[in-house]
């Protein structure tokens, strides 16, 4: 049987994700339908969602080994350099789709199958590395902010938590689009970096100058509170994830005086892919990288992810 190199989740440890990595040889990647291609991997970029992978939440045992990756530039069977886009179709998933990793195989390997429609042409003046940051955090990010948000119809936004990398996609995009960025951040550190990409960082829970028309809340219950006290009347708070808590306590009453709009998002579609691409390309906007190894460094960088001192996408050069 063909095989090749690949990162894969070969056990679950919720205390030590990283004990549960394995790299080595995998299948070639299959073809569940006749409309499914196999790119060849240039570049991969990881997430948290590996690491929540590795701790056995939202995999099941049965699927083990799987390989890791939901994001990834590459070149297609014709040819075409080309974007990923990770979302396959899953009527068996309560979502009613999973992305790969989760049901089919991800890209942390030198191919990986999607179904053609999920290929993205990647624009000529944007390298295989940053491209791949784009499919999963920045893809949240921009339909945070515009799909869900409706950012165009307001001045400023809120951001919670400096660093990650939906963080700080929606940081670049926010104030690329004209917007007053404001970012929180424990770290005097990141908060430096992030006042470099052109927002206004203020510590967790600060009085903000102004209440703002959109909040982009990946943190949780830590700072939910202060979202809710940051928004202006009629204001969206755009929830994406829950890394400090996902059951914050709610002043209803502030929600429905201020008439909140409180929203859940989640991923994109491989449309708004291709519309983040284009205005990347059209605002002349670069992935923030925090580090770039060789794919035979993958368990560095999976280690540097998981230490929580990262500044935007850790991406593997899968040429090196």
């Amino acid at each position: 049987m063909p095989v090749m190199r690949a990162a894969y989740a070969s056990r679950f440890d919720a205390d030590d994700p990283l004990a549960a990595l394995a790299v080595g040889e995998r299948p070639e990647p299959a073809h569940p339908g006749s409309d499914w291609v196999t790119v060849e991997v240039r570049a991969s970029s990881l997430n948290h969602h590996d690491l929540w992978s590795l701790r056995g939440v939202g995999l099941s045992a049965e699927r083990l080994p799987m390989i890791l990756g939901c994001d990834a530039a590459g070149v297609d069977p014709d040819g075409n350099e080309v974007v990923v886009f990770p979302v396959v179709p899953d009527p068996a998933d309560p979502r009613g789709l999973s992305l790969l990793s989760e049901r089919h195989p991800g890209t942390l390997a030198e191919r990986v199958a999607v179904p053609r429609a999920n290929l993205v042409p990647k624009p000529a003046g944007m390298s295989f590395v940053e491209a791949a940051c784009l499919p999963t955090a920045w893809l949240t990010a921009y339909r945070m902010l515009t799909t869900r948000g409706r950012v165009a119809d307001g001045e400023s936004v809120l951001v919670q938590g400096a660093g990650g990398g939906v963080a700080t996609a929606a940081v670049v995009l926010a104030v690329a689009l004209g917007k007053r960025v404001y970012v929180t951040s424990r770290d005097p550190g990141k908060r430096e970096r992030v006042a470099a990409l052109g927002a206004t960082a203020l510590p967790p829970g600060a009085r903000l100058p102004e209440r703002v028309d959109v909040v982009v809340e990946t943190v949780g219950a830590a700072t939910f509170d202060h979202s809710l006290k940051s928004a202006a009347p009629g204001a969206r708070i755009v929830v994406s994830g829950a890394t400090a808590g996902h059951e914050p306590v709610v002043n209803l009453r502030r929600v429905f005086a201020m008439q909140l709009e409180i929203l859940g998002s989640s991923m994109g579609t491989a449309a708004e892919l291709a519309e983040l691409l284009d205005l990347c390309v059209s605002r002349g906007i670069r992935p923030v990288i925090d580090e770039v190894y060789g794919f035979s460094q993958v368990a560095e960088a999976f280690a540097r992810l998981h230490s929580g001192r990262v500044f935007g996408k850790v991406v593997l050069d899968h040429s090196a």
